[in-house]
């Protein structure tokens, strides 16, 4: 692969999607590595003032074009009280140009969203919502470090829906510790009783710095066999699939036209913008990491941009990147595509040997229109694997 320049086209991209992070929780669930502070006692007013100082700085920097996707994570955003929110999102409106029309998803806990924060929500522009379910049976919520119990996710869809949200997802997890594949399939039960449009299903990662890996590091962490998780992710495809969902990217499931579009931002390997202690951002051919710490976060906001690393991306990683979050989705990778990113090259071209080699594996396909490359059924379970081969 011969791309060692700077990307030249996509580079040129003003991003259209908005990634902010609230780093706020009510508690820390014991698998969270995400950069994120249990909420008593922290600055929350203080953070605000810096990230509409960051949001002031950013569009200085780079003056956006219409946003049409935005996401606000966490964290738990939805610990802000009612005013909070709302003075949130009023800066975010303040300072970026929200398409008419665009996706405004916000991150959730079960239990954190009454009708005054939801009503907050709606009238500061957000139309989506994306709950933090996990699981239904209460005993491994609590074994997880969760404070909700499920009736507390029911009650929550029920409030939303009641407050006028129409676009609502929830988070489940798989291979969590001692959970049986019967357990798995009633929460999936439970989940679709909900009956909503869009459901995103994760296997649980034991990342460094989480008290679950202390316990895996000591033995003590008890998971489920590699063959017992391989079938609750096949029994989850099939039971979503069986009620009508598209499976749409390796942890996502749809109805036709409720896919987040955020998301597709990074599976497409779009520009975004990134805002907010630890947040990461990309344009103009370069990453960014903002600093992670709270006080340190609000401190650097004081006196510019709060930058902890910069990064140009060359075109061979950008290439790489290309080929790893797009085979994520179902509908795979696109030559068109490919060239409109990066100057007309192909995908042949650029990956022949690794593409051929995957193909005779079986773990590739061409695509139905043989303008591209997708996951074949057998490749799904063993998407890390192909994404990896694509790394020089």
């Amino acid at each position: 692969m011969n791309a060692t320049a700077t990307v030249p086209s996509l580079h040129a991209w003003t991003p259209r999607a908005l990634y902010i992070h609230i780093p706020f929780c009510t508690n820390k669930c014991y698998y969270c590595d995400f950069n994120s502070y249990v909420a008593a006692g922290q600055p929350i007013d203080a953070y605000l003032d810096a990230l509409e100082r960051e949001m002031e700085n950013t569009v200085k920097a780079l003056p956006p074009e219409a946003i049409g996707k935005v996401f606000v994570g966490g964290g738990t955003p939805t610990v802000l009280n009612p005013a909070q929110m709302t003075r949130f999102l009023e800066s975010v409106n303040r300072h970026f140009p929200i398409a008419a029309g665009a996706e405004f998803t916000m991150e959730a806990n079960p239990g954190t969203t009454d009708p005054d924060k939801l009503a907050a929500m709606r009238e500061g522009g957000v139309n989506r919502i994306s709950f933090g379910a996990q699981t239904f049976d209460n005993a491994l919520l609590a074994a997880i470090g969760r404070i909700h119990e499920a009736d507390d996710v029911v009650n929550s869809i029920a409030n939303a829906k009641a407050a006028g949200f129409t676009n609502l997802s929830i988070d489940l997890m798989f291979g969590l510790p001692r959970q049986t594949l019967q357990q798995l399939a009633d929460s999936v039960e439970r989940a679709l009783e909900l009956d909503l449009p869009h459901y995103s299903l994760y296997s649980l990662k034991v990342e460094e710095n989480t008290l679950f890996h202390r316990l895996y590091e000591r033995g003590e962490l008890p998971l489920p066999e590699e063959d017992v998780e391989v079938e609750m992710f096949a029994h989850l495809r099939r039971r979503l699939t069986e009620a009508g969902y598209g499976h749409y990217e390796i942890s996502n499931f749809a109805r036709p036209g409720f896919e987040s579009r955020h998301n597709s931002a990074y599976w497409h390997n779009e520009p975004y913008f990134g805002l907010g202690a630890g947040a990461h951002g990309y344009a103009l051919g370069e990453r960014h990491l903002n600093i992670k710490g709270v006080q340190p976060y609000i401190d650097a906001a004081l006196a510019g941009l709060p930058r902890l690393e910069r990064n140009p991306v060359s075109a061979k990683e950008a290439m790489e990147d290309f080929m790893m979050v797009g085979l994520r989705l179902r509908a795979g990778v696109r030559d068109a595509d490919f060239a409109l990113q990066f100057g007309g090259a192909s995908l042949a071209e650029t990956f022949g040997p690794v593409l051929d080699k995957l193909l005779a594996q079986g773990l590739l396909e061409r695509t139905p229109e043989d303008d591209g490359y997708r996951l074949s059924e057998a490749g799904v379970p063993l998407g890390n694997e192909v994404f990896g081969a694509f790394l020089a």
